[in-house]
């Protein structure tokens, strides 16, 4: 997904768009997520070039608007360009401060997960075409799913962990996967598109396995395919 530029006759929306999505995925974590959210939320409010993808705001001045010191600035910057939110364009020298651009697509792909709790006009609205042309429907699933039913098998052992865990989570990427085989102790799971496939083997494996293991630790590997 390639977010337009939030620029021209629509900027506003998409402003908001970015800044709800932020909103929803911080409360949705820990006090520690929430903070650096909070922080991310206060520099795209404040001084992001939305014209220019720019962000140039020296780390005294950062650190009076986080209520902070410079070296929580300094960590907190090098946590948010490790996370691929912040890029250095520019590297400060000879008294300017350095320049850095915001991922926007990558904070929205990384704050997908709570998009269900916006709202279905949200998701419409930001991802419209996801998966166009891939067969299936790529629209994360609204509605509250009920915890799934245990039929005796690994997978289903694990959907009710998922449910247990996280059901906003299970309801938008994992209740639609079926187990299509075990072989070599690695479990294919297929998805109904190649997008939902692909997100769920880039940013939501781990979970996956770790579930699984709890269930078969035998298990060496899970493969999602569409």
């Amino acid at each position: 997904m390639q977010l337009p530029r939030p620029v021209g006759r629509e900027a506003a929306s998409r402003k908001y768009d970015i800044l709800s999505a932020l909103m929803a995925f911080g409360l949705s974590r820990d006090k520690h997520a929430q903070r650096q959210v909070l922080r991310v939320m206060a520099l795209i409010t404040t001084r992001y070039n939305w014209q220019r993808d720019e962000l140039s705001m020296g780390q005294a001045e950062i650190a009076r608007l986080w209520s902070v010191d410079e070296r929580t600035v300094k960590r907190e910057m090098a946590r948010l360009r490790a996370q691929g939110w912040l890029v250095l364009k520019r590297q400060g020298a000879r008294g300017r401060v350095s320049t850095y651009g915001l991922d926007l697509n990558r904070m929205l792909e990384d704050t997908r997960p709570a998009w269900p709790r916006i709202g279905e006009d949200f998701i419409a609205r930001v991802d419209p075409a996801a998966g166009a042309g891939q067969g299936g429907s790529n629209v994360v699933p609204l509605r509250a799913v009920p915890a799934p039913m245990a039929d005796g098998s690994v997978w289903g052992a694990a959907q009710e962990r998922l449910h247990a865990d996280d059901p906003a989570t299970y309801g938008a990427w994992f209740h639609t996967l079926a187990e299509a085989g075990v072989e070599a102790g690695i479990l294919t799971l297929a998805a109904p598109s190649r997008f939902h496939a692909n997100y769920v083997a880039t940013n939501l494996k781990e979970k996956l396995l770790s579930a699984l293991r709890r269930v078969d630790p035998g298990l060496s590997d899970v493969r999602i395919v569409p």
